[in-house]
């Protein structure tokens, strides 16, 4: 099988081409130069490149770059400023998988005529009756089946994802017996985009403007301010004031009227979870309303259990807002049944 393996010069996709390599397949690499601006804790970077250059005359592999940087722009950059301007938390990491890798890379792959795309994503596609399942990987600290949750089976019929059934111990361990230059790369961090000494604010300021905003509690009481309304997120702790023992935290963000209002812990729980109808999408096949479903929101959390009700998600048992813009992906089990992106703040149905 003719298979074009995206390294993004790390070390689970340097394994990733070094396990289809050893399996016989006919193992091409490229690199995805997806943003030309400054950068400092992501990937992408004239490093990477380099590191997964190596990797690849170590396999013995063709490597190619692929000039991505306007596509990044214009569906993912761009969209993470809007975002912002419009209170909403977007993961652009996430739409980076959906347009670039995912899209524009297996396009590629297509007009070069490769069988298969191969990501070092720690997640795992099954096959059965001539459909694709996307679970879960096999290291839980190290899964990444949510940042992949909006595939479906045009995408996964096509995607190999050979270190998903390995641990990240294993995948150093091979990397290291392999003698490859990413062994003890450390895992990319944040997003490239955003630099560790500007930040959000360095970053945004410029595209779309920051304003202050006034911090009220329930009452509509004015009880502090905020340097920049835009980058106040939903749950947010940090900068919302509150006396010694006292914590508020951000229960809404109105960017419009330049104002957050803050209340407790307490205050952040709710019933359910509204979504975009139009970001809907399924691994398989679409969900039926009160089917119940593990629910993940955020990267690294913890899949709670709640009912899929066409609209939205109900829980089980109250659990913290979910931010505007952030993914809600849906599970069975170790499954992976679909995903959307969180609308509207507040329990509308209550």
């Amino acid at each position: 099988m003719r298979v074009l393996v995206a390294m993004s010069g790390g070390v689970d996709s340097s394994v990733a081409a070094a396990l289809l390599v050893d399996e016989g397949h006919d193992v091409v690499g490229a690199t995805m130069k997806l943003w030309g601006g400054a950068g400092d804790s992501g990937c992408c970077s004239v490093a990477d490149v380099e590191d997964a250059r190596w990797v690849a005359r170590q396999l013995g592999v063709t490597h190619h770059v692929f000039n991505f940087t306007d596509d990044f722009e214009a569906r993912v950059v761009a969209p993470y400023a809007a975002a912002h301007a419009e209170g909403r938390t977007p993961n652009p990491c996430i739409e980076c998988n959906r347009h670039l890798k995912f899209d524009r890379f297996l396009d590629r792959a297509d007009k070069l005529g490769f069988d298969a795309i191969a990501t070092g994503h720690h997640a795992r596609v099954t096959a059965g009756g001539g459909r694709f399942r996307l679970r879960r990987g096999a290291d839980a600290a190290k899964d990444q089946s949510y940042v992949l949750a909006m595939l479906g089976q045009a995408q996964l019929s096509r995607v190999l994802l050979p270190v998903g059934r390995l641990t990240k111990a294993e995948v150093r361990g091979l990397a290291g017996s392999l003698g490859l230059r990413t062994a003890a790369k450390p895992d990319s961090q944040d997003v490239c985009f955003i630099t560790s000494t500007g930040g959000r604010e360095a970053f945004l300021g410029p595209r779309i403007g920051l304003r202050p905003g006034r911090v009220v509690d329930a009452t509509g009481a004015q009880v502090g301010t905020v340097p920049a309304v835009e980058l106040v997120t939903v749950g947010q702790r940090r900068g919302m004031g509150g006396g010694a023992g006292e914590r508020r935290y951000a229960v809404s963000v109105d960017v419009a009227a330049a104002t957050v209002v803050v209340g407790t812990a307490a205050d952040l729980l709710d019933s359910r979870v509204a979504v975009t109808p139009d970001s809907v999408s399924w691994v398989d096949g679409p969900v039926a309303p009160g089917t119940p479903v593990l629910v993940q929101t955020s990267a690294h959390g913890l899949a709670v259990p709640g009912a899929w009700e066409g609209d939205e998600v109900v829980w089980d048992e109250p659990q913290r807002r979910v931010a505007p813009g952030q993914t809600v992906a849906l599970y069975d089990g170790d499954r992976v049944l679909g995903a959307a992106l969180a609308a509207c703040i507040g329990s509308s149905k209550d």
